[in-house]
C-alpha cells in the first residue's frame, strides 16, 4: 500500500470572508491511497485556529506507515484535518476494492438529497442585503456575522431575503454582552439557529442565559470527548469531517450527540467536491445541512457533487466512496 500527499488550490468565486479574515482560495491537503490496483482518495483543509497548516497536516500524513488500517488510523493521529484526508481515503479504497458504495459497507440506505445552506459572506450592511437578494430563492441562508455592529447586516438579510430561513454564524466573535443584546432581535428576524456566539474557551458564560434561539456547538465541538463540556450550553451540534477526524469519529459523535438530545447540524470548511462527498453520508435526517463550498468555488474537481433544487446529492462513485 502506498500513501501519496499533495496539494491543491481551488480558486473562490469571490471574495469569502468571515470575522477571522477573508480568503480568494482554497488550499487543501488530497490523499491518494492505493492497494491492490485500487485507489481510494480523500481531502481535508487545515485550519489556522486549530494551529493547522499545510505544513504541519502533510507532515503528520507522512509520519503514518504506509499499510495503516482505519482501525489503527485512529489512535496513530489526533482528530483533525490530517486524520479526515487518510481516513475518508481509506473508506473510498474499501469501497471500491469491495466494489460497493460506502454507505452499502455501512448497511446504510443510499443517501438522499438534503437541503443545504448556502452561506452569505462577512460584508457591509447593503453588500449584504444584495447577497441576500441574488439568493432569496434558497430556502436555507447562512449568514456569518461576529462584529459588535452585527444587527443592521443582519435586518438587511432579512430585508433582502424575506422568505429564507436564516441561520446566523458568529465564529466566536460575539461577547456575552453583544449576544445578550441581540438576542432578542434574533428571535424578532425569524432566524432559526445561531453557531458558536461566544469564544470556545469563555462559552462557560452561556450557562443560566436565556437561548430564545437554539444555539449551536462549531469551534467547541470536534469529537465525542468535546459532548460533556456543552451541557447546559448549546442545543446544536456542528459535525465536521475536518474536526472529527473523518467519517469513522464522525458518524459516532453523530449517534452519540444524538443519544445526549442534541440537535445535528453537519457542517464543513471551504473545500472542494470531494470534502463534501462523505459528509452527505452524516448529513442525512440532519436538523440542518451546509455543504455549499462547492458552490463558493469558481472551480471544484471532476465529478463535481450535484447540487439542485432537491439539494446536495449522494456523490458519484468515480468521485468518491
Amino acid at each position: 500500500m502506498s500513501i501519496e500527499v499533495t496539494r491543491d488550490t481551488f480558486k473562490l468565486a469571490q471574495v469569502f470572508t468571515i470575522s477571522r479574515g477573508s480568503r480568494t482560495e482554497a488550499h487543501v491537503i488530497t490523499v491518494k491511497i492505493t492497494r491492490g490496483g485500487f485507489t481510494g482518495y480523500g481531502e481535508c483543509v487545515p485550519y489556522a485556529r486549530y494551529d493547522e497548516t499545510l505544513d504541519s497536516v502533510e507532515a503528520q500524513i507522512k509520519s503514518l506507515p504506509q499499510d495503516v488500517t482505519r482501525a489503527a488510523l485512529q489512535d496513530l493521529l489526533p482528530s483533525g484535518a490530517a486524520r479526515n484526508a487518510v481516513d475518508c481515503a481509506l473508506w473510498d479504497l474499501e469501497a471500491k476494492t469491495a466494489g460497493k458504495r460506502v454507505w452499502e459497507l455501512l448497511d446504510l440506505p443510499a443517501p438522499q438529497p438534503e437541503v443545504t445552506a448556502y452561506t452569505l459572506s462577512l460584508a457591509a450592511p447593503e453588500e449584504m442585503q444584495a447577497q441576500a437578494a441574488k439568493n432569496a430563492f434558497r430556502p436555507l441562508l447562512k449568514v456569518k456575522l461576529g462584529t459588535p455592529e452585527d444587527l443592521p447586516r443582519l435586518e438587511a438579510v432579512r430585508a433582502g431575503a424575506p422568505e429564507s430561513t436564516i441561520i446566523v454564524d458568529a465564529n466566536e466573535g460575539w461577547t456575552p454582552e453583544v449576544y445578550a443584546e441581540l438576542a432578542p432581535h434574533l428571535q424578532r428576524l425569524g432566524v432559526a439557529m445561531v453557531e458558536q456566539p461566544l469564544p470556545a474557551g469563555e462559552d462557560d458564560a452561556l450557562l443560566g442565559m436565556d437561548r430564545p434561539v437554539p444555539i449551536c456547538a462549531d469551534e467547541s465541538c470536534h469529537d465525542r470527548a468535546s459532548l460533556p463540556k456543552l451541557k447546559g450550553k448549546y442545543d446544536i451540534v456542528n459535525i465536521k469531517l475536518d474536526k472529527t477526524g473523518g467519517l469513522t469519529e464522525a458518524l459516532e459523535l453523530l449517534e452519540a450527540a444524538k443519544a445526549e438530545g442534541y440537535g445535528i447540524f453537519v457542517g464543513c470548511m471551504v473545500g472542494s467536491s470531494l470534502a463534501m462527498a462523505p459528509a452527505v453520508i452524516v448529513a442525512q435526517g440532519a436538523q440542518y445541512v451546509d455543504l455549499d463550498a462547492p458552490l463558493l468555488l469558481g472551480e471544484d474537481r471532476a465529478h463535481a457533487m450535484l447540487y439542485d433544487e432537491a439539494g446536495v446529492h449522494a456523490p458519484e462513485a468515480a468521485l468518491w466512496g
